[in-house]
């Protein structure tokens, strides 16, 4: 979309520039808007040396250091049509554009204003042992605070605080950050946000900010307040842009002060179809035939952050929850979801995994869900459940699908018991994505080519796929700098056959059953990393940062009892 050139400059603005014939536009002492800012990426605005100035009858006003610049409006035009919205052009001095980069950085000018007013404001900290705020709208500082209508100076003494936890969340959210970190250091309070698994510093508060910013998040959170000396969690939600937000908060005890840590859990984006995660034909046939199950065990397993939850979720959605009875039993509830009975485990009071699938096998469930297989005892009343007529979904600790056979015999399974439960076991790790427009087509090297070649020839000829001349690498857009956004997961799932139900009876190794599992088809997630690149939907360079990843794991879950030369290496911790 051509830019919208204007001659005729506002009032406000300076006669028009005689070299590029760009109006020019003076910021003076005015700041642009957070909800302006966030139209370009901040990255994006330092390459291009552009900036969004603001929004006037539906066009975006930007500033350009040089309107000759022929990238900057190449990515202005990306940009245009991402958004919807037609923009206009400005010149503006590169004084006023280190202004503008300066309210990007350190969670922009909203967040130094509130520091500034909380800094001028601040009076006597007081207990807030009382207070019982409603979350519903993270700025309203009336949110059921346990203080009287009458009382505005309390209000008012509160709101910079208010201001500053609701800008460090909405950056959050606006920037798809899965957890923010609260630190407190010597010389600050450090915030960091951890986006596509990777945590980035964003803004470095003053360190008097630190109690009051943990009260808040406590007071939100409905934590207690003078408990500073243990670990606490809770849990609240919001409205952000009208998208029911879940925020899962934990506070930890240092040297400086409490650590928070808040999970952010958009329900959007976390009960997905099945269908949409990422899976294979041949897997998305797999799990559709497992949660199909009148009975048995399905599991999922990985490391922490490795978007089993989400897996789980998603074999949920293909469950009949009209005519089912579906329970769950989770530490924590992650997302909330509709037709399932979810019940929230609590060891430090004896309720456990394993009590709580007692109970749940008195309330008539069809189909139940557990959070975690921990500890041999939960894993028998799993199997004991699947055994009764009962499909079971859980996560468990191993380092790849076929090492599930073992780690279950390990925690005290009877061999002969997994044949008739296990229906399927499935691993999985996450991957980085592309940005949307990016992706440059490479030659893939000889080298990268025998590798792939080498481990290929293990699985059976007729699930053999052909190796391209090329893949696929990122490359910058003009909103995204590495040309990476997002994450997806890569999967292997090993389903029990007559063969493997064979090997289990009569000598369990691991080198047995993965022979067995790629003789009947199954794709280790290195290779379903490669079909994907292949298909550029991730990077090529993510499948040996994958194989890497899975190499330089830790040894000490569910080692295989007799390794095997040629199945590749997968000891990534869990």
């Amino acid at each position: 979309m051509p830019p919208t050139q204007d001659n005729t400059a506002p009032a406000a603005a300076a006669p028009v520039a005689s070299s590029s014939g760009v109006p020019l536009r003076t910021l003076g002492d005015s700041k642009v808007p957070y909800d302006v800012l966030k139209y370009i990426p901040e990255e994006s605005v330092e390459h291009y040396q552009l900036a969004p100035l603001g929004v006037v009858e539906g066009v975006l006003e930007v500033g350009m250091v040089d309107p000759d610049d022929i990238r900057g409006f190449d990515a202005l035009n990306f940009i245009a049509r991402s958004t919807g919205m037609p923009f206009k052009v400005f010149q503006i001095s590169k004084d006023d554009f280190a202004r503008i980069m300066k309210m990007y950085r350190g969670l922009g000018g909203e967040v130094e204003r509130a520091v500034t007013d909380l800094q001028t404001e601040r009076r006597q900290e007081k207990a807030q042992a009382t207070d019982e705020m409603a979350p519903l709208d993270l700025d309203d500082p009336s949110l059921g605070a346990g203080r009287a209508a009458d009382a505005p100076r309390e209000i008012q003494e509160d709101a910079p605080t208010i201001k500053i936890v609701s800008t460090i969340l909405r950056y959050a959210i606006d920037g798809k950050a899965s957890d923010v970190h609260i630190e407190p250091q010597t010389s600050g309070v450090r915030v960091r946000y951890r986006v596509d698994g990777d945590l980035h510093t964003s803004v470095i508060l003053p360190i008097n900010t630190h109690r009051a910013l943990v009260a808040r998040v406590k007071v939100l959170a409905s934590i207690r307040l003078d408990e500073q000396r243990k670990p606490q969690d809770g849990r609240f939600s919001a409205s952000i842009d009208g998208r029911p937000i879940d925020f899962r908060v934990s506070t930890f005890p240092s040297y400086n002060g409490e650590k928070v840590v808040i999970r952010i859990l958009d329900r959007e984006h976390g009960f997905i179809a099945l269908d949409k995660i990422g899976l294979t034909d041949r897997n998305l046939e797999i799990l559709r035939r497992a949660v199909s199950k009148p009975h048995g065990l399905v599991l999922i397993s990985g490391p922490t952050g490795s978007g089993k939850s989400t897996t789980l979720y998603s074999m949920l959605s293909e469950v009949d929850r009209e005519h089912k009875n579906v329970l769950s039993l989770e530490d924590p509830i992650e997302y909330f979801v509709e037709g399932v009975t979810q019940s929230q485990v609590r060891p430090e009071i004896g309720y456990t995994f394993a009590t709580g699938l007692r109970t749940t096998l008195r309330q008539d469930p069809d189909v139940i869900m557990v959070g975690e297989i921990r500890d041999g005892e939960t894993a028998k009343l799993a199997i004991q459940a699947a055994l009764t007529g009962h499909l079971v979904l859980s996560t468990i600790h191993t380092n790849d699908a076929v090492g599930t056979i073992p780690r279950l015999i390990d925690m005290g399974i009877e061999p002969y018991l997994i044949p008739p439960v296990l229906v399927c076991s499935v691993a999985q790790r996450l991957v980085r994505t592309f940005s949307e427009g990016s992706g440059q087509e490479v030659p893939i090297s000889a080298s990268d080519r025998k590798n792939m070649e080498g481990q290929l020839a293990t699985l059976a000829p007729k699930y053999r796929f052909k190796i391209p001349e090329t893949a696929w690498e990122p490359s910058r857009t003009p909103t995204s700098a590495t040309g990476l956004r997002g994450r997806m997961a890569v999967f292997e799932a090993l389903e029990m056959s007559t063969e493997i139900e064979r090997i289990v009876l009569d000598n369990p190794i691991d080198s047995k059953l993965w022979a067995a599992a790629r003789k009947q088809g199954m794709l280790t997630m290195q290779e379903d990393a490669m079909i994907k690149a292949f298909n550029k939907v991730i990077p090529f360079s993510e499948v040996a940062t994958l194989s890497s990843m899975l190499l330089s794991g830790d040894e000490d879950v569910a080692a295989s009892p007799e390794p095997d030369a040629k199945k590749p290496s997968s000891n990534e911790t869990v």
